[in-house]
């Protein structure tokens, strides 16, 4: 398994290999000692599957849970692109975004470290995205920003108009989120 460092502080897409035949293919997309050799130190708490269809748009969502809540995220059927936006109130590259296109039967995961929000378009007729989370959703805990704030300017890749649920539809700017101090704080 291979690393490579995103633009978002802490933040990786981790390559491993794809091995094909054909009854289909097999490929290992979480091993914790390849997390620990990066510094990473992700302790499962609860795993969770979505499936969306074509231009579905979800997030950006982050928590603000205490304990914080890291993500490891890869696609498991169709394909998607993945966003990440730092969120971090003092992160050395708060506001920036980073983007992946994650499918099925490539070799890419992305690991965002605790703070960062997290959203993704799905690009085929349908997809489904797994994910692994350090701490358990806690409702109160998890906020959500505009994904069409400009000021971010996510390039989502949308074939007709985007499907997204009310609560994302109906979520804060970036800026307001900040000006209502309602922002993670960066852990070195």
């Amino acid at each position: 398994m291979s690393a490579t460092a995103l633009g978002v502080e802490g933040a990786f897409v981790l390559a491993s290999p794809v091995w094909p035949d054909e009854r289909g293919f097999f490929r290992e997309w979480f091993k914790r000692s390849a997390l620990e050799e990066l510094g990473v130190d992700l302790t499962v708490a609860q795993a969770n599957l979505s499936t969306s269809t074509r231009d579905v748009v979800r997030g950006l969502h982050y928590s603000v849970a205490p304990e914080g809540q890291a993500k490891l995220v890869t696609c498991a059927f169709g394909t998607l692109l993945d966003v990440l936006v730092d969120v971090r109130e003092g992160s050395p590259t708060f506001g920036a975004l980073a983007t992946v296109e994650l499918a099925a039967d490539a070799e890419r995961a992305v690991f965002l470290p605790a703070g960062v929000a997290h959203g993704f378009c799905v690009t085929s007729d349908l997809a489904a995205l797994c994910y692994l989370l350090s701490s358990p959703y806690n409702a109160p805990m998890e906020l959500e920003i505009d994904p069409f704030d400009p000021a971010i300017g996510v390039p989502w890749p949308l074939s007709g108009p985007a499907r997204v649920s009310d609560k994302d539809r109906g979520a804060p700017s970036l800026a307001a989120r900040r000006a209502a101090g309602e922002l993670p704080r960066y852990r070195a």
